[in-house]
């Protein structure tokens, strides 16, 4: 791990930060004790810290987990869950800009395979699909709530040219984005 990751994670830990909570767990090297980044026990030196992507790769280096804060408990929104919850957020958040895997990993510390991996497993699709499901979301109620042309619905949910939003906006409804506004369209899709 290199020493700017180190210095972030060890910040959330003196913090106790939920940014990385289920994305990076504390081992204690003078305890052999593993505890989530914000566990409420003494905060230990940062030379005695080591962190690891899952709670798994700490157990099997010999550390057990702590009684305290429980990083083994899932509880409603365990870390994986909590994971996706943060990335659905900055997709809620950031959905008109281009938003890549690397980018959205990058936000957040974790590699890209870990976050699609975890993603996946959670939600049941892709982060690229739920940035599509959010953008057709916004597309459907800007076509309904506003006057705005068609050009300027397609730039405000992140696509710059109105033939390549009305040519994905088509592939995914059926219907042309005018036809939308215009009453012709079905039910939304859109909905989760």
């Amino acid at each position: 791990m290199d020493q700017k990751l180190f210095d972030l994670l060890y910040a959330a830990v003196v913090n106790r930060e939920s940014t990385y909570e289920g994305v990076y767990y504390t081992g204690v090297k003078t305890t052999k004790i593993v505890c989530r980044p914000t566990c409420r026990a003494k905060t230990p030196k940062a030379m005695n810290v080591t962190f690891y992507s899952t709670l798994e790769d700490a157990l099997q280096a010999g550390f057990r987990p702590c009684k305290r804060c429980k990083p083994e408990a899932n509880g409603a929104l365990g870390p994986d869950a909590a994971l996706a919850a943060q990335v659905d957020t900055i997709i809620e958040t950031q959905y008109k800009d281009k938003l890549t895997l690397s980018q959205l990993a990058a936000l957040l510390a974790i590699s890209p395979y870990h976050l699609q991996r975890t993603y996946k497993r959670v939600r049941g699709y892709s982060p690229a699909e739920k940035t599509e499901l959010v953008r057709l979301k916004h597309a459907q109620r800007f076509l309904l709530e506003s006057n705005a042309t068609i050009a300027e619905i397609g730039e405000a949910v992140g696509y710059g040219s109105p033939s390549h939003f009305a040519a994905w906006f088509s592939n995914r409804t059926g219907i042309s984005p005018t036809a939308y506004r215009n009453g012709q369209g079905g039910g939304d899709e859109s909905d989760e």
